[in-house]
């Protein structure tokens, strides 16, 4: 059986201790030296950042997230241990774990380093596919001759380069294909290094509950148990035709999947999903007026990092979560596609307008989806007013950036700030 030795780096018989420098941090595996499609994920990302910047939270709970009324960003695995979870409302989170640290989340020292995390695999292979800023597939075949070493060894390696340049920890997950290595860097965190091989994946699924498939979240999982499917070896058992007559195209894919099976190749250039801002309010609004007042800081937010980041959105998404914590989503497809807070702004308002009827409201979103390069806009013959509204806004940036985030303010956001003050 291969082995390596994730502290030495030394590969081969090795035991359960490595025989040259005695760590028990060894990985084994009939597939070992086979094996290329991996899965890195930082552990607890947020707030692993800021631990490294504030030694005195290295031995206490912290939750990176917003105030009373927020959600749970990350947290780190102290208070994991008592039961905090992303997502979770943070009222339920302290009484969890009332000694725990709140910290603010801070997204552009999180972009920093994820693009130098980002930047040391794209040294290894060019077949990096991020999944957010904290996670990211890659592709090694091909690359043993390059480097001198075969993928698990150079994946080790770049764990620890991580932890030494970045001061973070990084799980990682290898296996024959994209579905198995992002399971497989879960089994083990933090700091984990795990593999799954072809050869034992369906036995190693079947007993896992149907949640474990990517994509099956808590409506998918009563649908799939109400036809009496709860594992994914039922599913594993099940004839394609049946899933397929109860789930559509996405039974043949839950078929595949239970099988270990996952063909969709490690694409640098997949799209990205979306861009998007939100915020939890200190108080449940109702009034149009309050939420038209929210929604527009968000929509330049969301704007300035489209133009950023040289993308463009096709869609414009709306979120809303009322009192019982229930969210709602709205859609509106764009006759072109967009990086400005006016358009943002004007459609996100015609969407909230349906909502807005009175209803108590603890939280507003909005984001674009579908996003292609920003330069397919400027060529647009139909882009006249969203072009000259790019241009505006690009001079206000270049405003910022010169004076300062206060250099320019929107009349909008100035008289909501006079009317929070009166």
């Amino acid at each position: 059986m291969s082995a390596l030795c994730r502290d030495c780096f030394r590969r081969g018989d090795l035991g359960r201790r490595c025989p040259r420098c005695g760590s028990p941090r060894v990985v084994a595996h009939d597939e070992l030296e086979q094996l290329s499609i991996a899965h890195m994920d930082c552990d607890a990302f947020y707030a692993s950042v800021e631990k490294r910047d504030d030694p005195s939270l290295r031995d206490q709970a912290v939750i990176v997230g917003g105030g009373k009324r927020g959600v749970v960003t990350t947290c780190c695995y102290i208070a994991r241990i008592s039961g905090v979870r992303s997502a979770m409302p943070m009222f339920k989170a302290r009484q969890l774990c009332p000694e725990a640290v709140i910290v603010k989340p801070d997204f552009t020292k999180y972009r920093t380093e994820s693009r130098r995390i980002m930047a040391m695999i794209r040294d290894l292979t060019p077949l990096v596919q991020p999944l957010s800023l904290d996670e990211a597939w890659m592709d090694l075949s091909g690359t043993e001759r390059l480097h001198g070493a075969p993928p698990a060894e150079i994946l080790s390696r770049l764990q620890a380069r991580i932890e030494t340049e970045i001061g973070i920890t990084v799980s990682i997950g290898l296996a024959p294909n994209k579905f198995l290595a992002k399971i497989a860097s879960d089994l083990d965190k933090p700091r984990g290094f795990s593999v799954i091989g072809a050869a034992e994946a369906q036995s190693f699924l079947a007993p896992k509950p149907v949640g474990i498939i990517p994509g099956v979240g808590p409506a998918m999982i009563k649908s799939l148990e109400g036809a009496g499917y709860r594992t994914v070896g039922d599913l594993a058992r099940a004839e394609p035709k049946a899933l397929a007559k109860w789930f559509g195209a996405n039974g043949l894919r839950l078929f595949d999947l239970a099988h270990g099976r996952d063909n969709r190749p490690v694409n640098p250039n997949e799209e990205r999903k979306g861009i998007s801002a939100e915020t939890t309010f200190n108080e449940d609004l109702h009034s149009f007026a309050d939420l038209e007042d929210k929604l527009a800081p968000l929509c330049e937010r969301v704007a300035r990092q489209a133009r950023a980041g040289g993308v463009a959105g096709r869609v414009v998404t709306l979120k809303l979560r009322g009192t019982d914590f229930k969210i709602i989503t709205r859609r509106r497809a764009l006759p072109v596609p967009t990086q400005t807070a006016k358009t943002l702004f004007e459609v996100g308002r015609e969407l909230l307008t349906k909502e807005a009827n009175g209803k108590s409201w603890r939280l507003v979103g909005i984001g674009i989806a579908e996003l292609i390069d920003a330069d397919a806009v400027e060529h647009d013959f139909f882009a006249g007013a969203e072009r000259r509204a790019l241009i505006e806004e690009t001079a206000v940036d270049r405003l910022r950036a010169r004076f300062g985030p206060g250099a320019v303010i929107s009349g909008r956001a100035l008289g909501a700030k006079r009317s929070s003050e009166d």
